[in-house]
């Protein structure tokens, strides 16, 4: 791995949140039942109203569990809000666009398909973390890039910036994922939609993170 720190989950919320303040009250059972790095608030489809009133409630749950929490696609409503950091996909903008509007202190994550080389230009510039994936058919986000293991194990093996494995993964299919040396697992449906609920998900992921 690209350090010695196990692998940690990398939670993604659901696509819609209807009632912020219901998923809010309920978020604290869930992070603490397991080793969660970060939340990533990913609402394509809300207005930037409904983000910002979701980040109000999200925010205090995150930082009393000391969990970050990480708005995708929107740089400007993640620096407006004090968000701990943004994630932008490769269509979305630039690393530096998205850096310039969050400021050095916020974390920026990147999304870079199957494609090492995009990887390391990314890093090279600054980026906090890199994104691979898909390694798996997801639910909720068609993509069609397709990463395999190797680009993990290669990734580990020759740099410190951390790469986080996204797509499609579940309980059942994580352990690959994990032995290749990813930093972070990339997860939303296959903990929100756990037959046992998403604070049993959370553990069971833990524990197949800590081998």
């Amino acid at each position: 791995m690209s350090s010695s720190e196990p692998c940690r989950l990398y939670l993604i919320s659901p696509p819609t949140l209807d009632d912020a303040a219901h998923f809010a009250r309920n978020l604290p059972g869930i992070l603490g039942a397991g080793d969660v790095a970060c939340l990533q608030l990913r609402l394509k489809t809300s207005n930037d109203e409904d983000i910002l009133t979701a980040i109000g409630f999200l925010q205090p749950v995150c930082e009393r569990a000391e969990v970050a929490l990480i708005l995708n696609d929107r740089p400007d409503l993640a620096a407006k809000s004090g968000c701990d950091g943004v994630h932008i996909g490769t269509g979305d903008m630039p690393y530096a666009d998205a850096r310039a509007i969050v400021g050095e202190d916020a974390a920026v994550g990147v999304s870079c398909g199957a494609s090492r080389h995009l990887a390391m230009i990314q890093a090279d510039a600054g980026a906090d973390y890199v994104a691979f994936g898909a390694f798996f058919p997801s639910p909720t986000k068609s993509d069609t890039s397709s990463a395999s293991l190797e680009i993990l194990e290669i990734w580990s093996q020759t740099t410190n910036v951390p790469c986080v494995a996204v797509g499609g993964i579940t309980l059942e299919n994580c352990n690959p994922i994990i032995n290749s040396g990813a930093d972070f697992l990339a997860v939303s449906s296959a903990v929100w939609d756990h037959p046992n609920g998403p604070k049993t998900a959370v553990r069971l992921f833990t524990e197949q993170m800590a081998g």
